[in-house]
């Protein structure tokens, strides 16, 4: 099989009144809830989502979300709000910095820098970085962090301390949800999930945190094709052209330096040519990388399904027999 442009494409027009039909139906039929709930991030992903949310049952019956956080960019509610107004949903800002300050979500993240970097505190910025796993190395995380002087510093971090850090940073998805139950009960609404195929597939997301919803509609589509849509639903510009951002951490972080590894239009095409079983020396031809680069993007691929399974799997139930 041999790669190409083409691979991703689709008729917006047709997915759109496809994916439409199919909320509408799981609404009434399954669900029982009267509209949707839903989380807008300032990102194309919950973009699409509010906008499809709209096309099925009308921009009465779907309610927003904006939850910022202390680490949060200044874009995410302003484009947030962009898009909940164009497309005339009754929205709400809630910021959950005071939640996850109680619950210990900064001083758990910054205790664990400190093991790092000692005199690590608030005027500090930070992120995660990956590193390893498309060198055809185990996977393994940096911190990096900024100074108040504006320099930066990197190391690599512990198990413990990487998992930590992790475990703190996700309060944060975990306590949106909380808030997105809260009015979908209310309201008598459904919750939407805002993953993409690539993040889905690979385990992108918080187990009852933003990986918990009702209905996720777009979990089908490669990120390429959730652009696509943006741009044919008339989603503003800055949504539709923003790059893929974590915005979790409170330095800039690309998903790529997270998680994936390449950027998201690379990543859609080798999550695609490995369900297609395509040679991963083709997939290198398409990438412009060499074979083994490419059979070790495939080895990511593969790690990182495996590390999913417990984030897809539902609760045990135990037998009395």
């Amino acid at each position: 099989m041999i790669l190409n442009d083409d691979i991703l494409k689709l008729d917006e027009a047709l997915e759109v009144s496809r994916i439409a039909s199919s909320m509408r139906q799981t609404l009434s039929q399954d669900l029982h809830r009267r509209g949707f709930v839903i989380a807008i991030s300032g990102g194309v992903d919950s973009a699409v989502c509010a906008a499809l949310s709209v096309q099925a049952v009308g921009a009465k019956k779907v309610f927003g979300l904006l939850l910022p956080e202390r680490d949060s960019s200044s874009l995410s509610v302003t484009r947030g709000k962009q898009v909940a107004e164009q497309l005339g949903i009754d929205y709400e800002i809630f910021d959950i910095a005071p939640v996850l300050e109680s619950m210990g979500c900064y001083r758990w993240r910054d205790d664990a820098i400190r093991t790092v970097f000692p005199v690590y505190d608030n005027d500090w910025k930070n992120k995660l970085v990956l590193g390893g796993g498309l060198e055809g190395k185990y996977n393994f995380f940096k911190i990096v962090v900024q100074d108040p002087a504006g320099n930066v510093h990197e190391a690599r971090l512990g198990l413990k301390e990487y998992l930590q850090i992790v475990a703190a940073t996700n309060f944060k998805q975990r306590t949106r949800k909380t808030m997105e139950y809260f009015h979908a009960d209310r309201l008598n609404y459904a919750v939407i999930g805002t993953p993409n195929r690539l993040e889905y597939d690979q385990g992108f997301f918080v187990k009852n945190g933003d990986g918990s919803a009702d209905v996720k509609p777009i979990a089908h589509l490669y990120k390429t094709q959730v652009y696509a849509l943006a741009r044919h639903l008339n989603l503003p510009v800055e949504v539709s052209t923003a790059v893929p951002t974590t915005d979790t951490y409170s330095l800039a972080q690309g998903q790529d330096e997270f998680y994936f590894g390449l950027p998201y239009h690379q990543m859609d095409v080798a999550l695609w040519a490995y369900i297609h079983a395509v040679p991963c020396g083709e997939l290198g031809r398409y990438l412009h990388i060499s074979e083994p680069s490419a059979q070790a993007v495939y080895k990511d691929i593969e790690a990182k399904r495996r590390a999913a399974h417990y984030l897809h799997h539902a609760p045990v139930v135990l037998s009395s027999d």
